[in-house]
């Protein structure tokens, strides 16, 4: 049920965010496409009607293709320069603060992030309270759950604008995603200030990265 409450959720908050026009700035239309297609109004008693997907219910299977991303065709672009090149472009944008790459049990990978994160925070001399927008990859509903829970994050707190559950999961392009998310809550809509990005890695790595507005 917490999983399912999850995923509604997301799909919720980018249902909500598409029909307000939240990700037109970010986005650009590729043979007629102009949005996301996957966000869905959904509901936890729907998602609960689905059948696990890994395992039986009755051996204790509760991840379902509703609280799991889609795999999705999508492209996302940044650009990273020097200050120098920043100062002298005069264009708004985001301050890396620190970064971070971990590795945990193969055996669990989803989990990859936790250390990523809380290293790439001890690095970039701040707490998961100094966060304003917190940007991490949902590839499952309850890999996300268990992060937080080793965080100690409010799920609340996570993909304020929709994640990957409902947006989709385009292999290669999910970490630039989540600063381009980034970019939209804290540059164009001014959500605050610092950001944290985290995703986790097949194999047992998790990559993660603070950022702030630039003033």
């Amino acid at each position: 049920v917490r999983q399912d409450a999850y995923a509604a959720r997301s799909h919720a908050r980018a249902v909500a965010t598409r029909d307000a026009g939240g990700y037109a700035d970010e986005l650009v239309a590729v043979g007629g496409v102009s949005r996301d297609e996957r966000p869905r109004a959904i509901t936890v008693d729907r998602l609960a009607r689905l059948r696990p997907a890994f395992r039986p219910a009755a051996e204790g299977g509760t991840v379902t293709a509703g609280n799991a991303c889609g795999v999705n065709d999508g492209a996302a672009a940044v650009a990273l320069v020097d200050a120098a090149t920043y100062r002298r472009l005069d264009v708004p944008g985001l301050r890396v603060l620190a970064t971070a790459t971990a590795g945990v049990d193969p055996q669990l990978p989803g989990l990859g992030l936790v250390p990523s994160a809380r290293q790439a925070l001890d690095a970039a001399g701040r707490t998961l309270d100094d966060v304003d927008v917190v940007e991490l990859n949902e590839a499952f509903a309850g890999q996300v759950l268990a992060c937080c829970d080793a965080l100690g994050l409010d799920p609340a707190r996570v993909c304020p604008e929709g994640g990957a559950l409902a947006l989709g999961h385009p292999w290669g392009a999910s970490g630039a995603v989540l600063l381009v998310r980034l970019f939209t809550q804290l540059v164009r809509r001014n959500a605050g200030r610092t950001g944290l990005a985290a995703i986790a890695v097949g194999g047992g790595q998790g990559v993660a990265m603070v950022v702030e507005r630039c003033p």
